[in-house]
């Protein structure tokens, strides 16, 4: 897959809505993506699950996840000035909603802002709003809202996706698309018929509420390995965080896998792809936690693409690191034998 290629479907994926709960659309078009790559593809309560089989006896089954869902809010009600309340889905920092645009999606999908006061009225000691305190201005009036809006409907929020300068891309929802992105150009640089395992692809829901879409997908597939593809944070590569550019991050924590977190690295150095660890002293806070204790448990690990403004709509990361990550999926596909 050639990296324009990858950009147009980073793209697609980022500007597909689908906060936790409410990932239908997502779902729909990761499943078109993936079946260009897979020859069985099936949605199931969201859950998009993909199969490649291997005609090897015993063959190990590998999986590989990455979630669908994205951070947002929920309608909670209509005051009757024609203000919509919310609450978060997902964790979120309240500090950056005043003047934010987002989008309602209800019977039809509206623009909203979240209404803040100018600082002439604030005097700039406004505190943070706690999220009962949230409002968001449609311009229309509560009978109106009524007509458009239910409760428990579904609320994102506006960005823009685009590159920026180098090999960074800015958008909502790169939480967890680029995971997806990378599975994907993974599936692009294998020959599926020639791969020493089995292959099932778990393109997982409401990660970011409770993980049960890993959880149910997991038992369903019963894999021998699952990799967890998602973000973490980036910065300077200190203080757990790290540096865009420099590869995908390979998890080492308790919860996992060493053989397979060692196994990884020992790939990702042979074949000179830029690779960094992420070490974790506990639960690694991802799907990986759900995998290794699903069934009689399985050997599970994360691999990571470094992240800016992590649950922003203004998420940020380096394209060379999603490749980075899809090749070293690829190359423990091919290698998967030895594991």
């Amino acid at each position: 897959m050639r990296k324009d290629s990858l950009k147009k479907m980073l793209s697609a994926l980022c500007q597909t809505t689908g906060i936790s709960g409410d990932e239908f659309n997502i779902a729909e078009v990761s499943a078109e993506f993936l079946r260009k790559f897979c020859p069985e593809v099936q949605i199931s309560e969201n859950n998009v699950i993909g199969h490649i089989p291997c005609e090897k006896p015993n063959a190990l089954h590998v999986l590989l996840d990455a979630h669908l869902d994205q951070v947002g809010l929920i309608v909670t009600g209509i005051t009757p000035d024609g203000f919509v309340t919310v609450g978060n889905v997902g964790g979120l920092d309240r500090r950056w909603f005043p003047a934010q645009k987002v989008f309602l999606h209800g019977k039809k999908c509206i623009s909203g802002i979240i209404s803040t006061l100018p600082p002439h009225l604030s005097g700039g000691k406004e505190s943070v709003q706690k999220i009962e305190q949230v409002r968001i201005d449609t311009g229309y009036s509560a009978d109106e809202l009524k007509e458009i809006l239910s409760l428990g409907d579904s609320v994102t929020f506006s960005g823009v996706t685009t590159c920026l300068a180098g090999e960074k891309f800015t958008s909502p929802a790169l939480d967890d698309r680029s995971g997806i992105a990378a599975i994907l150009y993974a599936l692009s640089l294998v020959k599926k018929n020639t791969l020493p395992c089995e292959v099932s692809v778990l393109f997982s829901h409401r990660e970011e509420v409770n993980g049960c879409g890993a959880k149910t997908g997991c038992f369903r597939i019963q894999p021998d390995i699952a990799l967890a593809v998602d973000v973490s944070f980036a910065g300077d590569g200190t203080k757990n965080t790290g540096k865009a550019g420099d590869g995908a991050m390979i998890g080492f924590s308790p919860s996992l896998s060493k053989e397979i977190s060692r196994n990884l690295a020992l790939i990702a150095a042979e074949k000179n792809i830029p690779y960094q660890y992420e070490v974790m002293s506990g639960r690694t806070g991802t799907n990986a936690d759900e995998f290794s204790v699903s069934c009689e448990g399985v050997k599970s690990c994360t691999v990571s693409i470094p992240l800016f403004y992590m649950h922003t709509p203004v998420e940020v990361v380096d394209l060379n690191d999603i490749c980075a990550t899809g090749k070293l999926l690829a190359e423990f596909l091919r290698g998967c034998e030895s594991c």
